[in-house]
């Protein structure tokens, strides 16, 4: 299918025009018109391209892109590394960051609330980025922990008390930390994101509640899956996933 056609309904799919996003969603490189070999990754990274140019992708799609508000931009170092190789075998980038944390069904949070068996029952924010809910069966802070390093492959960082009941949690994905205050305004025990910031671990103590890291990349791994898989079914595209681990 064509490039451009891929990125019409992929914005439309993930409705990008709601979003105040900090990089721009859909073609961020443009390499080959036609796409037939479709490749997805968490992140853009040089790593992730040398992989595409050898499977021979004509598209990369990621969550984490290129040209982030507020960075340098002039091209050298690394960007221009990853740019070069891009344009060197016509391989187009597209990254979808906000969109893909949302979308209610192929979205991070919605992925990773179905693998720790989460039952949304609300969104909130501007941008509904904050998902509240409840635990499908009752569980404690310990319990939950022990399913995050089931399902993502890796021991969360937990503070507070382990025995605690979990009956309203709220989650969001990757390095949204900043919403622990959100989520105990809304009521939760337990809050589950990817990064740690230092202030919450106060925040937990003195709220009485518990804050869990499981990891920026580990937590972000599912959007991206989903929409690879979605894209491929819709246009019969090959479409392959590449996990390059990231302890972050």
């Amino acid at each position: 299918m064509l490039l451009r056609e891929l990125e019409k309904y992929t914005g439309q799919l993930l409705q990008v025009d709601r979003y105040k996003d900090y990089a721009p969603n859909g073609v961020q490189v443009e390499g080959r018109a036609e796409v037939g070999r479709l490749l997805c990754g968490v992140t853009a990274s040089e790593a992730l391209i040398d992989v595409a140019i050898a499977w021979r992708a004509d598209a990369i799609v990621v969550h984490h892109g290129y040209f982030w508000r507020n960075e340098d931009v002039r091209v050298v170092g690394a960007k221009r590394q990853r740019l070069a190789k891009l344009l060197a075998h016509d391989i187009s980038l597209l990254a979808y960051h906000l969109p893909l944390d949302a979308h209610p069904e192929l979205g991070n949070n919605a992925q990773l609330a179905q693998r720790l068996e989460l039952v949304l029952e609300e969104r909130l924010g501007e941008q509904q980025l904050l998902s509240v809910g409840r635990p499908a069966t009752p569980c404690t802070v310990a319990e939950l922990a022990e399913r995050v390093a089931l399902q993502l492959g890796r021991r969360p960082l937990v503070i507070g008390a382990p025995d605690q009941i979990v009956a309203r949690v709220g989650w969001c994905t990757g390095g949204a930390q900043g919403y622990f205050q959100q989520a105990l305004d809304a009521g939760c025990q337990l809050y589950i994101t990817g990064e740690a910031s230092e202030s919450n671990c106060h925040m937990a103590v003195e709220y009485g509640a518990a804050f869990m890291a499981a990891g920026h990349h580990a937590t972000e791994r599912y959007g991206v899956q989903a929409l690879g898989r979605h894209l491929a079914e819709q246009f019969e595209l090959a479409w392959h996933y590449v996990e390059l681990d990231n302890p972050i």
